[in-house]
């Protein structure tokens, strides 16, 4: 393919033809679209005053629909507890969540979307999927369909591994 991973690869056939990269065209390209996405939606989620780390905050509270620990939210968005904790402190300031004593457990904290930060959530996720779908146009519903079952068995391996 005549991209720029394409090219990377073809170049690395060149220096080290004893090495089989057929994998920088798969995973060159999947941290690519990765890297390019995460411009777009950087860009996207500054005019309203939130990062990118703090949209999947906002997006795993709303997908829980109720609370949730902070434990919990860094599993969910893959961040460690200090980014978390920095995260939740910035979106508390904002008024965009609250955190409270756990009704289950006295020690814990429950983290919830505030009505600000419901109204937020659910006015930035319908545009973050239609820049999600039209960096997929050129796919169709079957290639898209296809990529997606590929992409889930490849991260599966990857999940068990670290697992």
């Amino acid at each position: 393919m005549d991209d720029a991973v394409g090219r990377i690869q073809d170049q690395w056939r060149r220096q080290r033809p004893d090495l089989d990269v057929s994998s920088v065209g798969v995973v060159g390209r999947v941290l690519r679209l990765t890297a390019l996405l995460k411009q777009v939606n950087e860009t996207a989620l500054a005019e309203d005053g939130v990062t990118g780390a703090e949209f999947e905050v906002l997006s795993a509270l709303r997908r829980a629909g109720g609370g949730l620990r902070p434990s919990e939210l860094t599993r969910e968005t893959l961040s460690s507890g200090a980014a978390t904790t920095k995260r939740l402190t910035r979106l508390e300031s904002l008024g965009l969540i609250s955190r409270a004593t756990s009704a289950r457990d006295r020690r814990e904290v429950d983290v919830r979307l505030t009505e600000e930060g419901y109204e937020l959530i659910d006015r930035l996720f319908p545009e973050q999927v239609v820049r999600e779908r039209g960096v997929l146009d050129a796919l169709t519903e079957d290639e898209m369909a296809r990529l997606g079952t590929l992409l889930a068995k490849a991260l599966a391996g990857v999940e068990r591994t670290l697992g």
